[in-house]
C-alpha cells in the first residue's frame, strides 16, 4: 500500500492521520526520521507489516514520517536512502535545500590570540598550566 491510499486499519480510521505540523522544527525533522526508519515495512505471510507495531505497513506514523519529511523538502529517492541507512538518528540538515545543507551559518569569532591557518580557520595558541613556585 502506498502513502496516498486510504488505510483499511480499524485504528487508522478511528484516529486519522497525524497531522503535519504548520512549521517544522528541527525536532520535527528528527522524529520523523526515527518514524521512518522504525516503522518500516517487514514481510509476513498475510503481507507486508509494521515491524515496530505490526499494523498494515504503512502504519500511521510511518506514514506521517514520509509527509513530514516531504513537507521538509526531500523527495521519495531521498527519504528512500535515508530509510535504507538504517540508522533512526542520522542527521537530516534543518532547514533542508535539494542542492545540499542551507549556508546560513553564524558568523564565525575568532577568539583573541588566534592565527589563520592555511585552510583559513583559526587556531587558537595552546593553553599551558601556570607554573606554581615551588615549596623550597
Amino acid at each position: 500500500m502506498r502513502v496516498g491510499v486510504q488505510s483499511t486499519d480499524p485504528i487508522d480510521q478511528v484516529l486519522g492521520e497525524v497531522p503535519v505540523p504548520a512549521q517544522l522544527t528541527p525536532e520535527d525533522v528528527r522524529l520523523a526520521v526515527r518514524a521512518v526508519v522504525v516503522h518500516t515495512a517487514e514481510e509476513w505471510p498475510t503481507g507486508p507489516l509494521c515491524r515496530n507495531d505490526g499494523a498494515s505497513y504503512p502504519c500511521r506514523l510511518h506514514r506521517w514520517g514520509r509527509r513530514v519529511l516531504e513537507t521538509h523538502g526531500l523527495n521519495e529517492r531521498q527519504i528512500d536512502a535515508v530509510i535504507r541507512h538504517g540508522n533512526p538518528f542520522v542527521h537530516v540538515p534543518f532547514p533542508f535545500t535539494a542542492t545540499g545543507p542551507s549556508r546560513q551559518q553564524a558568523p564565525r569569532v575568532v577568539p583573541p590570540g588566534a592565527r589563520p591557518t592555511a585552510a583559513g580557520r583559526p587556531v587558537t595558541p595552546p593553553v599551558t598550566a601556570p607554573r606554581w613556585p615551588r615549596a623550597s
